[in-house]
């Protein structure tokens, strides 16, 4: 009440901000607002603090320099805070190292995260328990003691995410009672999931999916970890997201209205979505912990990352080593540098940071700070799976490759052919699939992808695997081929079909793999593991579904591999124009392509321009025309593979280094076939019809 605020006001309401110029615009709005209901004289608002609220606990320069703002921060630490609000930022830490914003350091907080939510958690790969916005949760947690309430608006991705298992067991553990309103629009998905996913909460200021989360601790509760879910719902806009919030208003608001509903979470700490525990029954495809007892593949990787794929993949061999070499120039300059002037310190600090002339990487900055010279020949120029559907040029390095992950046990710098079977990588949102290769595979040819491959390469001298890439450029040593696929794991489908499985070999075990990881009953069936965990392989109960899903899998494998080369669709029309061109203009070629973009259509209904996919506008002078609509239905990585040549099959400029990448280039260089992006686009049709054609004749699921 009006007679309440001023003892609110000065005793009870803190905040802080670390940014100066957000200190005091907030402080101007919590003063203007008391004013505003209050009146009388002006009271500044003596309850804000600038400073970092994760470093309270800690050694805080900003508050040590300014004794006034000192001395709030110790007042404030010796209170018993019973709630705590805010709209946390979301951030796991700096983009890019050209930034040379290293980032802060919390060393009890980090600790604190280490020792509950990472101890917590089965999965392997844990930054993202670091993000702020996770931070900020462990220490309101913290802070509240035993007692209190926090409101936080987050990044949503925690409900969900592999990596925060352990981080929802803490809660479940810490807190009586967790009200969650999941807001979604998560704009890191695409197609109709994206669709479904609606407006974002903050407009253009994220792509993340967005919760509402309280969380209670209340010591006189006997049970603990009572979980309530609301779910915004689907294709709602922004506007639309935001008048349900206002009519609900409350935690009452929904509740009176019966719209909660209770989580239990299961074994593996999942509030929604959760997985069919059948699953567990069958061959996991890979185990890098060690905790299967058999697997299927003896060894599998990431794809490839360069984290700085501008300067080190091109359409065009003759540009991908001109950048290259263009870096290593000034890496080497930068050496130099250091040599001529004896610098001794961190070469974050002293490193020009141009992104026009370099891409730095901490591992780059850490050849820099150990005074290595680099050179073209530490890597090689081979083709590489860039996207689907999608080759490029790639310097394949230890040196400019941040992470290579086990890669060049797969396809050796020497060209080793081999297959390998991507999926999509644990917690994305794209829905699961897969897709195979003989070329090496980047990291985001599938989100986050792993691959399995059929052959593993070992060295045959004694070489390490640090002497990969040689002085020379030039393998230090040869190969021995062997099979991927694990013995164990090709006797465990033999026995599975007795007499009739004993001449199965590991390449129709690989087949059957790629066929099954196709099956629409597959994919819907167990979709909320194969979001959460690797794919586990179950032998189906007839012995002749298991060679026709192999069979079906050679299939497969033979329009996705051979896609530069299949038919073109003959039902699609090439409608070509005349070339009329201005004065002076220079004449690229019919197939020259910059972006190909759908037809429109008027909408019988409302009379407004629609996209027709049916159409597509290759240049001013070539349109494809009578596109089966059916062709858009393999979808692989989150979109149709048509729609991923039309968007890769053109050319872009690298705001960052100006670097342009003209898929021309690959078309005239190394295919030496001008028409090369539009029949590669009519090949995809072929590709994709075929592809629904065998998916929709696979066997059903019969499995125990």
């Amino acid at each position: 009440t009006k007679e309440q605020l001023p003892h609110k006001y000065g005793k009870e309401i803190h905040a802080n901000e670390i940014v100066l110029l957000a200190y005091y615009i907030a402080a101007i709005n919590i003063e203007a607002v008391y004013h505003g209901i209050v009146g009388g004289n002006y009271q500044p608002f003596q309850g804000i603090c600038l400073t970092d609220t994760f470093r309270l606990e800690e050694k805080d320069l900003i508050s040590d320099l300014l004794a006034n703002n000192s001395e709030r921060r110790k007042r404030l630490q010796k209170l018993d805070v019973r709630v705590i609000m805010g709209n946390p930022p979301y951030s796991i830490g700096q983009t890019s190292e050209n930034d040379n914003a290293a980032n802060v350091e919390y060393v009890q907080l980090d600790t604190r995260i280490r020792n509950s939510y990472a101890a917590k958690s089965s999965a392997t790969l844990q930054k993202g328990l670091y993000d702020s916005y996770i931070r900020a949760i462990r220490w309101a947690s913290d802070r509240l003691g035993d007692a209190g309430i926090i409101g936080y608006v987050t990044n949503a991705g925690f409900l969900e995410g592999n990596a925060a298992d352990g981080l929802r067991a803490c809660l479940a553990e810490e807190f009586s009672e967790i009200y969650v309103f999941h807001l979604r629009g998560n704009q890191r998905t695409s197609g109709e999931q994206s669709r479904k996913e609606g407006g974002k909460i903050f407009g253009s200021g994220s792509r993340a999916p967005i919760a509402i989360t309280l969380l209670v601790k209340n010591p006189s509760r006997e049970k603990k970890g009572q979980i309530y879910w609301r779910d915004i719902g689907d294709y709602l806009s922004e506007t639309e997201k935001l008048g349900i919030l206002d009519q609900f208003k409350s935690i009452q608001g929904i509740t009176d209205g019966n719209g909660w509903t209770t989580i239990v979470p299961d074994e593996h700490n999942d509030w929604v979505n959760l997985r069919d525990n059948s699953f567990q029954k069958h061959l996991v495809l890979g185990d890098k912990k060690g905790g299967s007892a058999e697997v299927l593949f003896d060894l599998y990787s990431l794809g490839t990352v360069t984290n700085r794929d501008a300067w080190c993949i091109n359409f065009s061999k003759v540009h991908s080593e001109s950048n290259v070499r263009r870096l290593i120039r000034f890496y080497s300059s930068e050496l130099q540098r250091i040599k001529d002037t004896n610098f001794k310190g961190d070469v974050t600090n002293f490193v020009r940071t141009d992104l026009a002339e370099v891409s730095w990487t901490l591992l780059l900055k850490r050849d820099l700070q150990a005074r290595k010279e680099l050179d073209f020949k530490d890597g090689t120029l081979i083709p590489t799976l860039y996207r689907p559907f999608t080759k490029s040029w790639r310097f394949y390095s230890r040196r400019l490759n941040e992470r290579l992950y086990q890669m060049p046990k797969i396809f050796t710098e020497t060209g080793s052919k081999n297959l390998v079977i991507a999926v999509t990588g644990l917690g994305v949102t794209k829905g699961f699939t897969t897709i195979i290769s003989d070329t090496l595979p980047d990291l985001q040819v599938l989100a986050n992808g792993q691959c399995f491959p059929l052959y593993l390469y070992d060295k045959t001298d004694e070489a390490s695997d640090t002497d990969l890439f040689s002085k020379s450029g030039e393998s230090s040593g040869g190969y021995t081929r062997r099979d991927a696929i694990t013995d164990a794991g090709l006797e465990h489908f033999r026995k599975a079909y007795g007499e009739e499985g004993k001449g199965i070999t590991k390449e129709d075990l690989f087949y059957y793999i790629y066929g099954l990881l196709h099956s629409p009953e597959y994919r819907s069936r167990y979709a909320d593991n194969l979001s959460k965990e690797l794919p586990r392989i179950p032998a189906v109960k007839k012995f002749a579904d298991f060679m026709a899903f192999s069979q079906a899998g050679r299939e497969l494998a033979h329009w996705h591999l051979n896609y530069e080369t299949v038919e073109c669709h003959p039902g699609v029309d090439v409608v070509q124009s005349l070339v009329e061109l201005a004065p002076g203009a220079n004449f690229k070629g019919y197939h020259h392509v910059t972006k190909m973009k759908f037809g429109k259509t008027k909408d019988p209904e409302t009379g407004k321009n629609i996209t027709d996919k049916t159409t597509v506008i290759y240049n001013e002078f070539i349109t494809l025309q009578n596109i089966p609509l059916e062709a858009y239905e393999y979808v692989v990585n989150g979109k149709p593979a048509l729609e991923w040549v039309m968007e890769r099959q053109s050319i872009t400029t690298d705001k960052a280094s100006g670097i342009v990448n003209d898929a021309n280039l690959w078309a005239t260089e190394t295919m030496n076939n001008p028409a090369y992006p539009m029949e590669l686009f009519l090949r995809v049709v072929t590709v994709s019809l075929e592809t629904m054609r065998i998916v929709n004749g696979l066997p059903s699921l019969e499995i125990d």
